[in-house]
């Protein structure tokens, strides 16, 4: 914004480009939300790819499973196949946020270019 006795350099910022900042502060904290989430979830499937691995090695035909906040005696082949099913639902969830992801990257690129375009050097939309 422009002040009083300042030379007049600056593009004066109107409600559309304040709005626009706005949505690129948004966009960008989803971005980070984002990438928390998908951190957490890749962590879990990995936790689910080494309780199957670690279900391969068992001898025994019933195994301890956690239901909520106990643990449950259930068959092997059940629980393999439990397993199986939570991993099947954290890739595609990391899938869904990935891709929720790449919309939020381009929606920020087009915001950076409209607002680099009018503000130049005067707005910084990187990150440190």
């Amino acid at each position: 914004m422009q002040q009083a006795g300042s030379s007049g350099s600056e593009a004066e910022v109107t409600w559309e480009d304040q709005q626009n900042i706005n949505k690129f502060g948004r966009l960008n904290n989803r971005l980070h939300e984002l990438d928390d989430e998908i951190k957490m979830a890749k962590e879990k499937n990995e936790s689910l790819e080494d309780a199957s691995n670690e279900l391969i090695l068992t001898d025994e035909e019933v195994v301890r499973f956690q239901i909520g906040e106990v643990f449950a005696h259930v068959p092997k082949e059940e629980v393999e196949s439990r397993i199986e099913e939570m991993k099947e639902v954290t890739s595609k969830n990391v899938e869904k946020l990935e891709e929720e992801k790449e919309l939020i990257l381009a929606q920020m690129a087009e915001l950076k270019k409209i607002l680099y375009g009018k503000f130049k050097d005067s707005i910084n939309l990187e990150e440190d």
